[in-house]
């Protein structure tokens, strides 16, 4: 059985733990890349291109977490004398 290269919104959806529609508004948004297929023109999301989604995310939190991060030790705290 050969490996598939597309996954289903339904599939998306089950991945990333969201309603289908939030998926959809994702590929709507543009936030995720989606190709349409067939008459009834069903969407398929590469299964590459979700991972580089998700990864995308990770990023984009490891680099808000960095930016939030208290400025340190260093930085003066107020005590009470």
């Amino acid at each position: 059985m050969a490996t598939q290269r597309f996954h289903t919104l339904d599939d998306v959806a089950e991945i990333l733990n969201v309603s289908w529609s939030q998926a959809y508004a994702l590929v709507r948004r543009k936030e995720l890349i989606a190709i349409q297929i067939g008459g009834r023109g069903q969407w398929r999301v590469e299964k590459d291109e979700l991972e580089r989604f998700i990864q995308q995310k990770y990023a984009e939190a490891r680099a808000t977490a960095v930016a939030e991060e208290p400025a340190g030790e260093d930085a003066e705290v107020d005590s009470p004398r």
